[in-house]
């Protein structure tokens, strides 16, 4: 009786396995050059700070967004927001923007970094993580570069770099939606 269930087990997980198909993930899609669309761009998020407005990645269709996933518990997530504010001032005047997303995080512990690091891109709350699930985050900090045409091109597991954001950001600000 054992050994048939066992064999039933085995049967189902390989067809489960099979069904599947190919792996559409985001890692997957921008490993082979492709660019896909975002998980819930249409998701309306409180914007940091201001409990009464939100905002969804769709309102910034047309520019090139670094979105990056933070939470003020997480120190790697606080040692890249530094850079990410001088990303910021850099991309202001080339039509693209660092856009936060801060997650599983209180409003005020949040804000206070923001205050300390004198931030001046949006950051939306994320207070269960959804959205971040949507994308498929495992750990933070992680950032995803949005094209112009609202296209995931670029994505960063753990903390951005200058060198990875030189290298991933020149082309995506060359083109035009």
């Amino acid at each position: 009786m054992v050994v048939v269930l066992a064999a039933a087990l085995v049967g189902l997980l390989s067809y489960g396995v099979a069904q599947r198909g190919e792996d559409r993930s985001i890692d997957a899609a921008v490993a082979g050059g492709e660019r896909i669309a975002p998980p819930s761009a249409e998701q309306k998020l409180e914007l940091l700070g201001s409990p009464d407005r939100t905002r969804s990645l769709a309102d910034f269709r047309g520019k090139v967004v670094v979105l990056n996933f933070w939470a003020s518990w997480c120190k790697p997530c606080v040692d890249e927001l530094p850079l990410l504010q001088r990303t910021q001032e850099r991309l202001a005047t080339q039509n693209a923007m660092v856009l936060g997303v801060n997650l599983r995080d209180v409003s005020s512990d949040a804000l206070g970094f923001v205050r300390r690091f004198k931030l001046t891109y949006p950051s939306l709350r994320d207070p269960d993580a959804e959205l971040a699930r949507a994308y498929g985050t495992v750990g933070y900090p992680e950032t995803f570069v949005i094209d112009r045409e609202g296209r995931i091109a670029a994505k960063r597991r753990g903390p951005v770099t200058q060198a990875w954001l030189d290298e991933t950001l020149p082309e995506l600000l060359a083109e035009r939606a």
